[in-house]
């Protein structure tokens, strides 16, 4: 079990990261949060050893992680870091070459890896040859193709196409079948909600809340009306009944004030739009992820 305790960055006069604590189980997928400039970016770097943290420390198994950590850890950056005129094949067993695997097992897992993702054909080009999602396989694939106890990933869906995206999104299932200690940032929450066990969500450096999915839905405690219609809703902003709405295209998130219920709410909705479904259910993660945002003063 990767345990982080009570890290905290200092750069200069700014606090970076203030008192974090969290664990990741092996076989879980555990969703680090937060908007732009929260934390996440050096909390992840303090876990791989990349800066120290000012205080509090990082442990796997109980132990302090050491420098043999390095080479059971996989890390996917958000920013592309490959050398351009590389070929493919050679960038991912020069990378895997820097975790300790030798070039003959390096190159055929490294094959293995882009049967995988479909970018065999692609082994002999040059990284500058490849589309933006094409580079961020390859990005995978050297987080990944050592075959890491720990695995991170920052921003893993970054300029992929939907079928790319679940493609990865699988690979990164099977991984934690086998029993991975896998930590996700990312921003696109539907994907968190999805892979996530549990999340831990930061803002300005603190902890603002953290959880089984479930339970931290359930503390946040507001339930929404889900709708999709066709017509303009901008009025369901303007009804008594209704505390916030966020409308985008034909669908909207509704959440009441208190003392009103959707009875109240929907004969209105049906006498102005066209109403093709209307459902009560739990928060989004986005949902959670935008207002608790908002209500620590982003």
């Amino acid at each position: 079990m990767l345990e982080v305790k009570n890290i905290r960055k200092e750069f200069k006069n700014v606090v970076a990261v203030d008192d974090l604590s969290f664990n990741v189980e092996p076989g879980k997928i555990f969703g680090l949060l937060g908007p732009n400039g929260a934390g996440k970016t050096t909390t992840i770097r303090m876990i791989l050893d990349i800066i120290k943290p000012t205080s509090g420390g990082i442990f796997i198994d109980g132990k302090p992680a050491g420098k043999d950590f390095n080479n059971i850890t996989g890390y996917l950056p958000e920013e592309r870091g490959l050398y351009k005129k590389s070929t493919i094949l050679d960038i991912i067993k020069y990378f895997a070459g820097l975790k300790g695997v030798p070039a003959s097992v390096a190159e055929k897992s490294a094959i293995e890896w882009l049967k995988k993702l479909d970018i065999q054909d692609y082994k002999k080009r040059k990284v500058q040859e490849l589309s933006k999602g094409n580079q961020q396989k390859v990005q995978f694939i050297i987080s990944v193709v050592h075959n890491p106890t720990v695995l991170v990933l920052d921003e893993p869906f970054s300029g992929f196409d939907p079928i790319n995206q679940e493609l990865v999104r699988d690979e990164i299932i099977r991984l934690k079948a086998e029993g991975k200690t896998i930590i996700l940032s990312t921003h696109q929450m539907d994907m968190a909600e999805k892979m996530c066990e549990s999340i831990f969500l930061i803002n300005k450096g603190k902890e603002v809340c953290h959880g089984p999915i479930n339970e931290v839905k359930r503390n946040f405690g507001k339930e929404f009306i889900k709708i999709e219609y066709a017509g303009d809703a901008n009025f369901i902003k303007t009804l008594p009944e209704v505390k916030t709405a966020d409308i985008y295209g034909n669908f909207g998130e509704i959440e009441l004030n208190v003392g009103s219920s959707a009875e109240d709410l929907l004969p209105k909705i049906f006498n102005n739009l066209q109403l093709r479904s209307f459902s009560i259910e739990a928060p989004t993660l986005n949902r959670i992820f935008i207002d608790t945002i908002r209500n620590t003063g982003e």
